[in-house]
């Protein structure tokens, strides 16, 4: 066993594997299993082990159903289980140097995706970068996001995220990584995670630096009490009359009484999932924007969304593109009251369609994702701690997902070879390829100095009140001047 290959944790010793031009150490437990009777438990410290653990092979990902953004994505199939607290990390060498370490929350509105995928590689990063990249698994859906008080405290996912950030940070000299240069990033349901931790005092000690993409920085955390509803239909689905029977519920079964429950909870143009981070008085009062501002403020920040963020959602669904008027300036009622007409017919000028998937794609994009990211972007900028600000506008020429929710993902991990992905297709091979090592070594560059700046980019100013400079990345990437519009168009969500 070549020394290159292993690395001494304090929990003991692990065997990676060479992955391109770095060694991977896969199915690295920063947790103990969440089974049996730690079902529904906070996460507790792993078990030292003796002798060499291999880590050369990729664990199970946590329980989930088919992403909802497969027809978009594309799908991938992998071993579920819920022992699948661990960490997948890369590194140029598990030597004594101390590189800059990027941690990894993944998308997937809480219910679905894995650290671990070979989407979120982080080889290239790695390897191009000289960074140490680590990918997090955590709990998903109802184990855990629901809250029954007697079965199961609220946020246990959150929890896990904070414990798998503890163990990087005690454990990742070992891997050649540096614990006082941790950049924190994640991407839509990961980019909230971000901002609970960046929220948390006890968490955001433990890195230097924070990258939000696609944060739905729009969706208000639940409630306690609005969490008792889903968890009673949960059991009504399962058949469970007293709380001893969640001990013995299946997972299997679990999983499709979730399904039936997130359908029993399903709006139109909605796409806000049961089961979420809540505002549970001890880890997070109910405004996590005005809690996270104090810890970003703190810390090296970029922010950014794509420019067709919904389109992931409806362009491909039914209830959408077949929606009557009425659907839609009901949906625009719900942001805009009496003035929903007016702010419909703005809409269609700032799309150039009046069709209800362009409409609603853009509004509830923005409602979502968009402007409010942009408004956590002007408080930042108020308090004079300004952030990195981009919009990622590349789309394959004539793709109806454009430039959508995740599309940004393959080019930033530089991992385009891993994507089978309906959002890319059509678009031109050589100029994916040099966005790709654009953003990879952006990202890169953030993670070491806190400035995404350097020869691979044009010069990237921080974003202020004035002219709202944002980073257009695309076949030609460029800095722009409020590209979103907010001088001139009236009518926000």
């Amino acid at each position: 066993m070549s020394d290159s290959l292993v690395a001494k944790t304090k929990l003991g010793v692990l065997n990676g594997a060479t992955e391109g031009g770095v060694v991977a150490f896969r199915n690295v437990p920063y947790a103990a299993p969440p089974v049996g009777k730690l079902r529904f438990r906070r996460p507790e410290a792993p078990k030292p082990w003796t002798g060499t653990r291999d880590a050369t092979q990729h664990g199970p990902i946590p329980p989930q159903n088919r992403s909802r953004l497969a027809a978009a994505m594309g799908d991938f199939t992998r071993t579920q289980d819920e022992d699948c607290l661990t960490l997948t990390i890369w590194t140029p060498k598990p030597d004594g140097k101390r590189r800059p370490v990027l941690v990894w929350y993944h998308g997937g509105a809480f219910v679905s995706g894995a650290g671990s995928l070979d989407w979120y590689s982080g080889a290239r990063i790695a390897e191009f970068g000289d960074v140490v990249v680590v990918g997090v698994n955590y709990r998903l859906g109802v184990l855990g996001f629901m809250h029954k008080p007697g079965v199961a405290e609220p946020n246990l996912s959150l929890r896990d995220q904070i414990a798998a950030l503890e163990f990087v940070h005690a454990n990742i000299d070992a891997f050649g990584g540096d614990p006082e240069t941790i950049t924190v990033a994640g991407q839509s349901a990961g980019g909230l995670s971000v901002l609970a931790l960046l929220a948390l005092p006890a968490a955001r000690k433990l890195f230097k630096r924070a990258i939000i993409q696609s944060a739905p920085f729009g969706r208000p955390l639940r409630t306690l009490e609005s969490c008792l509803e889903p968890a009673a239909k949960m059991e009504e689905f399962l058949g469970i009359k007293s709380d001893a029977q969640w001990a013995d519920a299946k997972v299997p079964d679990i999983l499709a009484a979730q399904l039936k429950t997130m359908m029993h909870y399903a709006k139109f143009a909605d796409v806000t999932p049961p089961f979420w981070p809540v505002a549970d008085g001890e880890l997070f009062g109910a405004d996590l924007f005005q809690s996270a501002l104090p810890g970003a403020a703190d810390r090296d920040i970029m922010i950014g969304y794509t420019k067709d963020e919904s389109a992931a959602f409806f362009a491909k669904a039914p209830p959408v593109i077949d929606a009557t008027d009425a659907q839609v300036e009901g949906r625009f009622r719900d942001f805009f009251g009496a003035d929903a007409r007016a702010a419909m017919a703005e809409y269609a000028i700032r799309t150039g369609s009046n069709t209800p998937v362009s409409l609603i794609s853009a509004m509830v994009g923005d409602a979502a994702l968009a402007a409010k990211s942009i408004g956590f972007c002007d408080a930042l900028a108020t308090i004079g701690k300004p952030a990195y600000v981009y919009r990622f506008d590349w789309a394959a020429p004539g793709n109806p997902f454009g430039a959508c929710h995740c599309i940004e993902l393959p080019f930033m991990f530089d991992s385009l070879p891993t994507y089978q992905a309906p959002m890319l297709e059509g678009g031109d091979k050589a100029g994916m390829t040099a966005l790709a090592a654009q953003m990879r070594d952006t990202w890169a560059a953030f993670v070491r100095t806190g400035n995404p700046n350097g020869a691979h980019l044009p010069h990237w100013q921080r974003y202020d009140l004035t002219d709202r400079k944002t980073m257009l990345f695309d076949v030609n990437s460029r800095l722009a001047e409020d590209p979103a519009g907010r001088k001139i168009w009236r009518y926000w969500p």
